[in-house]
């Protein structure tokens, strides 16, 4: 016989007390700030608690909570990279930049990155447009952070080779992001 609403509500407020702390933790690990895990945290324990009635709770629930988290961290990046990010004032263009040549340069990267396997691609970009450590790439793919080095190792020589020697300006452009 399944417990009853209250019974729940005491189950679901007895293991987020016990095991809240631990799983900020990690979450704190997952996305390097304590206020975007705290966030990250409290909506994924909303989607526990949304599904709390319907899950074995005499086992630990924690390895539930720390899928959920995991996807809701994965699910936020997904949607932030379509996101504006604001910044204090627009920078000026270099001296002797052309916009036409910056977005040229933007497309081939684009084309070199899609040309790559799916795994190499998504470590590039998590590793060094995102700018996010090797343990938490791992993390986020669901592989070692030995195939996350071995990954950038080739995707890196993959694009050297695709892309060839484009000059000084291109070490420049292609530094930050490309969205021309």
């Amino acid at each position: 016989m399944r417990p009853g609403a209250g019974e729940l509500d005491e189950q679901f407020t007895a293991f987020v007390r016990s095991r809240g702390e631990h799983h900020l933790r990690m979450a704190t690990l997952l996305t390097g700030n304590r206020e975007a895990a705290e966030d990250l945290v409290q909506a994924s324990l909303l989607k526990l608690y949304q599904v709390w009635s319907r899950i074995d709770t005499s086992a630990e629930p924690d390895a539930y909570l720390r899928r959920i988290i995991v996807n809701t961290r994965r699910s936020w990046w997904r949607a932030r990279r379509w996101q504006e990010t604001p910044v204090p004032e627009v920078p000026e263009p270099a001296a002797g930049e052309d916009a036409a040549e910056r977005h040229a340069l933007g497309a081939l990267v684009r084309q070199a990155l899609a040309r790559l396997p799916r795994q190499q691609r998504a470590v590039l970009v998590l590793r060094y447009w995102e700018d996010l450590p090797e343990a938490e790439v791992a993390s986020l793919l669901g592989c070692s952070a030995g195939a996350v080095k071995t990954h950038a190792h080739r995707g890196l020589r993959a694009l050297r080779e695709s892309l060839g020697d484009l000059g000084p300006i291109a070490v420049n452009q292609t530094s930050g992001p490309a969205r021309g």
